[in-house]
């Protein structure tokens, strides 16, 4: 069983322990061949290119945050690195250089990289305590945040484009804000 998550190593610790209590019963007397975890690449990594080699897909750091989404990602970012070096490569009569690499690069974050500033904005602003996660909750109720949601989810790139709904929001998500960081919690709802 591999375990990814986006905490730390310790985290990810914790959740194998966790994984091998409840199985226990079912792996009795198994044997335990190999051990691995691994954090979930969510940033694109600082470097992705090394003289003639670079990063692709969760090696390059193209899972999203909020919905941990990477396979689109790594398809396309091949895409796009086989694209850019049999152009740059004249059809291959010449060697690739990270030159060649670099285009690939500059062209998957000019497409994708506000996708990934987005997304870290939003983590980083409604992951973080109970009240936010509550705003977060109020938004998500609202019809133009799940159009926008699943047309950028649908696309892959950031959606709206709409000033007069994203002030809308933008007003929506303070008011919330304060009203989660400043008041009691609400009962939790029953879901019919």
């Amino acid at each position: 069983v591999g375990t990814g998550t986006v905490v730390d190593k310790k985290g990810i610790q914790k959740y194998q322990q966790g994984i091998r209590e409840r199985a226990k019963n079912r792996i009795a007397g198994g044997e335990i061949l190999r051990v691995e975890a691994h954090p979930i690449p969510e940033h694109p990594r600082p470097w992705r290119v090394k003289d003639r080699a670079t990063l692709i897909g969760d090696a390059a750091g193209y899972v999203t945050k909020c919905s941990g989404e990477g396979i689109y990602f790594a398809a396309k970012s091949g895409r796009m690195c086989a694209e850019s070096i049999i152009t740059r490569t004249e059809m291959g009569t010449r060697m690739v250089d990270d030159r060649d690499l670099f285009d690939y690069i500059n062209k998957f974050d000019a497409q994708y990289g506000p996708t990934y500033i987005v997304l870290d904005l939003l983590q980083k602003l409604f992951y973080t305590s109970d009240a936010a996660r509550e705003s977060f909750v109020d938004l998500c109720e609202e019809k133009y945040v799940q159009e926008v949601t699943f047309d950028s989810y649908l696309y892959k790139t950031v959606q709206g484009n709409n000033p007069i709904g994203d002030i809308a929001l933008l007003g929506k998500t303070l008011s919330s804000l304060v009203k989660n960081n400043t008041s009691k919690p609400a009962p939790m709802r029953e879901l019919v």
